[in-house]
Parts: structure tokens; C-alpha cells; sequence
């Protein structure tokens, strides 16, 4: 089984299909959306896991996706951790889903796994050194 985090930019003409449904139907792929913000009237955005019995199905599905004008792009790029204004009291951790972010012991450091993380953006509101932040750059595309 393959299984990847992504993010999903729809354009405004196109946030009201059905795409992620055809999915399942036309490349039967599973999905576990695990943020959404779409509105007919703006761009929407979308953080979903996908998974496939095969990484040759799982792109088969991703290429559908931008063929009908969808940006697919991974989240290990979209929040970071500044390790210079952490005081490591360990907020962020008690809302993170994913534990994506967690306390190192004995050293009592949190400390954030990209690759576990799913965008959800708690810690962002959560942290009250506002150590975590979205980056400003381009995501990093899917192939």
C-alpha cells in the first residue's frame, strides 16, 4: 500500500466538482481528507492522505487531478518550526493529530517531524512564541 500527505489548490472554476469522489471511482484510490477550505466563489484548498495499492496507480490518480487544473503540491513544505524562538513549552503538541510534533525526553525539546505533519495548522494558532509558521515560498510539487 502506498500512502502520501498532499495538498490539493483548486481553482475557482473547478472547486465544486467532484473530483477527489472520481478517486475512488475511476482509480480506486482510498482518501482521508484532513483539512478543507472550498468555496465556489475562490480558490480552495485541500490537505488530504491518499493511498493506492501501487505508487503506478496513486500517480495515475494525481495526474487526473492536474489534468482537470488542480496544483498538487506536499505539505512537508508548508510549516516549518523556528528552532530560535521555541521555548519548547510544549503547546503545540497537545493539539497536533498527527504527533507530528512531540517532546524529546529526557531533554524536554519539541521537536517537529515534517513528515508525520498534516498541515492542519493548530500549532500555528496554538503556539505562543509563535515559533510555527506556513513558509511563504512554492510548495514543493508532486510528480
Amino acid at each position: 500500500m502506498y500512502s502520501k500527505i498532499i495538498i490539493l489548490t483548486f481553482p475557482p472554476e473547478v472547486a465544486q466538482k467532484a473530483l477527489v469522489c472520481q478517486l475512488v471511482k475511476k482509480f480506486d484510490l482510498l482518501f482521508n481528507i484532513l483539512s478543507a477550505k472550498i468555496s465556489n466563489q475562490k480558490q480552495g484548498l485541500m490537505v488530504m492522505e491518499i493511498s493506492a495499492a501501487s505508487r503506478p496507480g496513486f500517480n495515475k490518480g494525481i495526474n487526473f487531478l492536474k489534468q482537470q487544473g488542480v496544483t498538487v503540491s506536499t505539505p512537508e513544505h508548508q510549516i516549518f518550526k523556528d528552532d530560535q524562538i521555541c521555548t519548547h513549552c510544549g503547546a503545540c503538541t497537545a493539539v497536533c493529530p498527527t504527533q507530528a510534533l512531540h517532546i524529546r525526553r529526557p531533554a524536554m525539546e519539541v521537536v517537529f517531524d515534517k513528515k508525520k505533519c498534516s498541515v492542519c495548522e493548530l500549532c500555528i494558532v496554538t503556539c505562543p512564541s509563535r515559533a510555527m509558521g506556513l513558509f511563504t515560498k512554492e510548495p514543493e510539487t508532486v510528480a
